[in-house]
């Protein structure tokens, strides 16, 4: 059946004046804190109508050159629903890049109807899409500007599905980037949409954004979504869109976030254990979110040393309010007067910084450092299981980073600033403990000594310095831990997948860079002419690498000795392979051994030789 463009016309105009347009929220999962950091709204038109669907529903207006009305009665719509739910964080509105431009949405009557709702602009987050042509992108810079000066943030919508969102990401540098869900669904199998989703993480971090994985349908692609570090993720295994949407976590994917995980960074909070906002909670008697101003000024009057409190309903925290603001409103004539038994919400910041208990203390200083300023006066909110727990405060993670740090600089490598045995084997037993399968490596050089010797201690610090800097780039930062024994004794707990691949790519890339910290002649010769430990004067191979690998499962060791006795093990195995290829000759090629065998178990163990012309 063919629709005429005049019946489409009337359809949406009754949609647009007559309430017919009704939103649906979708929660925006935070990785890093463990809670729902907003919303994106998403319009639907009547159940009974053709234009239910929002593709059909947009396709129409377009046609009808009603575009423009659609979407100033969706935002509208959508601001309207979004305050009466008393949804907290932040909202995601769809807009498309030629609708910036339209006086409608520059002449303020957003500002005014945001007012009205009681909405800060801090709390909108304007997406958008790409579903026409860009025809203007310096006009649409100027007003990404604009709106950006008015507290508003900004975002882009399904990156990787064409060429245009990649130019608008660097022209326009919006705080946050929503992956096409092409990239995201199935990823947890495909190592080639790993590959870009790590390449657009780099990018974000360069651009200061945050990524939002959407599409995420399965708990394996919600949980590689959260190994790789991404900032937040969308889908229906997180919530389906409603108009009534779950304003606390599922079961399911607060299990799926509990699966298997370890921190592997230097910043822990000792052996075996990974600080947590737990660590800085503070139990704090809340206010309902119907208190008087007055009530809480007693609260503030009464305890000293309370600097926020925060403002809860029905165990769910809604806003934070900071002391030194509320007695600076009502120390004006006539204000508590005014304010005094009004409803507290009336000067409470109703986007505060809330956060899981398990949160880390990584993630929860990532995102204090990109949060606005204030966050830093005002500390945090600390909920368990969605549920208000206490509060944390900034001095305090800052006072716990510090001591982290200085435990961590403790037992660092002077040489390599690498952590040492201590923080080595902390890991391990961390691991160990959390149940977390993983590969223990141990790397270490071959004919260093010699080469030491014959070129002086300076070189040989350079050999070593280039070893520890090729390991932390061959490593997956987000997954993997190196370490430095000592000397030229170096430590790699693996958890990424191509574990074994990296290793001889390493391997490969210590044997290029010795070639070029020696002479043309050396190159050549394949080696150097010194004295060997018997005193005879020979050729003397260049220095190589000897890597022994193990793996191991959750229950193979009880502690970090018997994984160091075994990768130790392994390298010996290592080094043999490394001279047994050589043959004859004098020189020494680099080694790779993995042994197979379950630790402690029988089988046969296997080589991975790495030759080297």
């Amino acid at each position: 059946m063919i629709v005429l463009v005049d019946d489409d016309a009337s359809e949406v105009r009754s949609l647009i004046s007559e309430g017919g347009l009704f939103p649906v929220f979708q929660p925006i999962f935070d990785y890093r804190l463990r809670s729902i950091f907003g919303y994106e709204a998403l319009i639907r038109g009547p159940e009974d109508s053709p234009l239910h669907r929002p593709d059909q529903l947009f396709a129409a207006a377009t046609r009808c050159d009603l575009r423009l009305e659609l979407e100033h009665a969706c935002r509208e719509v959508s601001l309207r629903a979004f305050a009466a739910l008393r949804l907290s964080g932040r909202l995601f509105l769809n807009a498309s890049p030629g609708s910036l431009l339209d006086p409608g949405m520059m002449n303020g009557q957003t500002r005014e109807l945001l007012a009205e709702l009681g909405l800060t602009p801090n709390r909108i987050v304007i997406e958008l899409t790409e579903n026409q042509q860009i025809t203007d992108l310096p006009g649409i810079e100027e007003a990404i500007h604009h709106y950006r000066g008015r507290g508003f943030q900004i975002a882009i919508d399904d990156l990787g599905e064409g060429f245009a969102n990649l130019r608008m990401w660097s022209q326009l540098r919006p705080e946050f980037v929503k992956i096409d869900r092409h990239f995201v669904h199935g990823i947890a199998d495909d190592r080639i949409k790993c590959h870009f989703v790590r390449a657009m993480q780099d990018l974000a971090e360069i651009c200061n954004a945050s990524l939002v994985a959407e599409g995420i349908e399965r708990a394996e692609d919600f949980v590689c979504i959260r190994d790789m570090g991404i900032a937040c993720g969308q889908g229906y295994f997180i919530a389906r869109p409603t108009a009534q949407p779950v304003r606390q976590l599922p079961g399911a994917v607060l299990a799926a976030f509990g699966r298997e995980r370890t921190a592997l960074t230097m910043l822990s909070g000792g052996p075996g254990r990974v600080p947590t906002a737990a660590s800085l909670l503070k139990p704090v008697p809340p206010v309902a979110a119907d208190a008087s101003n007055e009530m809480v000024i007693a609260r503030f009057e009464s305890d000293a040393d309370l600097d926020v409190l925060p403002v809860v309903n029905d165990g769910l925290p809604v806003g934070m309010i900071n002391r030194h603001s509320l007695i600076d409103r009502f120390a004006r004539p006539f204000r508590k007067e005014l304010f005094g038994r009004k409803c507290c919400q009336l000067f409470m910041d109703p986007a505060p910084l809330v956060v899981d208990a398990g949160a880390t203390i990584q993630e929860l200083a990532m995102m204090l450092s990109l949060a606005p300023r204030h966050y830093m006066f005002d500390g945090f909110i600390v909920t368990q299981d969605g549920r208000y727990a206490g509060i944390g405060s900034a001095h305090d993670l800052m006072a716990m980073i510090t001591e982290m740090q200085i435990h961590a600089a403790r037992y660092a490598n002077p040489l390599t600033q690498l952590p040492g045995n201590v923080p080595i084997n902390e890991r391990i037993d961390a691991l160990l403990a959390a149940g977390t399968a993983f590969v223990a490596a141990y790397v270490d050089i071959d004919s260093f000594k010699p080469f030491n010797d014959t070129f002086g201690y300076r070189r040989g610090d350079d050999v070593i310095q280039a070893l520890a800097r090729q390991l932390t780039e061959i490593v997956d930062p987000r997954l993997d831990f190196v370490g430095h024994i000592g000397g030229d004794d170096f430590f790699v707990l693996f958890r990424c997948d191509d574990w074994e691949l990296r290793c001889q790519q390493l391997v490969s890339n210590f044997s290029e860079a010795m070639r070029g910290m020696v002479g043309s002649d050396e190159c050549d010769a394949r080696g150097y002419m010194a004295e060997s430990r018997r005193g005879e004067y020979s050729l003397q191979a260049l220095p190589t690498l000897s890597v022994g690998a193990v793996r191991i499962e959750c229950s193979d060791c009880d502690s970090h000795r018997e994984v160091a006795a075994a990768a130790a093990a392994a390298k010996k195995q290592a080094k043999k392979l490394s001279k047994s290829v050589s043959g004859s000759s004098q020189t020494l090629r680099g080694g790779v051994f993995v042994e197979r065998r379950r630790v402690g178990g029988g089988g046969t163990p296997a080589t991975l030789p790495h030759r080297l012309n």
